[in-house]
C-alpha cells in the first residue's frame, strides 16, 4: 500500500487530496496540482483522466512544484500505484507488430542508441516487471509507463512517436 498527497499550490500549500490507491479521475478533489508529496510507494501520475496523457513517474519524496516531476503543466487527473515485482524482462522490437530485430533486456538501459544502435522502438512485450520508457537518453523527456503485456505499436503505450532513448525498471518501491 502506498500514500501520495496532491496539493493545488506550490510548496505543499492549498487544498490537498490524499490517495492510497489507483484513481481514474481526480478532478472533483482538486482543480490543479502544483506540488506532490509521496510518503510511500511508487506511482505514475497522468495528465488526463483514465490514465491518459503525459505520464510522470513519482517515487518517495517531495515535489514542491510541477517542474520537479518534469511536469509540462499543473494538471494531474489520474494516478496509479505500481505493485512490487522483483523480476524484470522486456523485449523491444524495431518494427510494429513485433517485427524486425528483437532485443531483450532485464536491466536499465540509459542509452538505447549506444547499446543497440537503434533510436526507434515500434513495439515491445513486457514479460515481467514494470518499466518506464523515456523519450531521450539518460532518462529524460516524456515518460511512458509499461505494465506486463504486449504493445504492438508505440501508440499502445501512449507514445506520439517511436523515438525512445532509454528505459528503466521500476524498482524504487519504498
Amino acid at each position: 500500500m502506498g500514500k501520495i498527497i496532491f496539493y493545488e499550490d506550490r510548496n505543499f500549500q492549498g487544498r490537498h487530496y490524499e490517495c492510497n490507491g489507483d484513481r481514474t479521475d481526480m478532478h472533483l478533489h482538486f482543480t490543479r496540482c502544483n506540488s506532490i508529496r509521496v510518503d510511500s510507494g511508487c506511482w505514475v501520475a497522468y495528465e488526463k483522466p483514465n490514465y491518459m496523457g503525459y505520464q510522470y513517474m513519482l517515487t518517495r519524496g517531495k515535489y514542491p512544484d510541477h517542474h520537479r516531476w518534469a511536469g509540462f503543466n499543473d494538471c494531474i487527473r489520474s494516478c496509479r500505484i505500481i505493485p512490487y515485482n522483483g523480476n524484470y524482462r522486456v523485449k523491444i522490437f524495431e518494427r510494429a507488430d513485433f517485427g524486425g530485430r528483437m532485443m531483450e533486456l532485464m536491466d536499465d538501459c540509459p542509452n538505447l542508441q549506444d547499446r543497440f544502435q537503434i533510436r526507434d522502438i515500434f513495439s515491445c512485450n513486457v514479460v515481467e516487471g514494470y518499466w518506464i520508457l523515456h523519450e531521450h537518453p539518460h532518462y529524460r523527456g516524456r515518460q511512458y509507463f509499461l505494465r506486463p503485456g504486449a504493445y504492438s505499436r508505440h501508440s499502445a503505450w501512449g507514445g506520439m512517436s517511436s523515438s525512445i532513448g532509454s528505459l528503466r525498471r521500476v524498482t524504487d518501491l519504498n
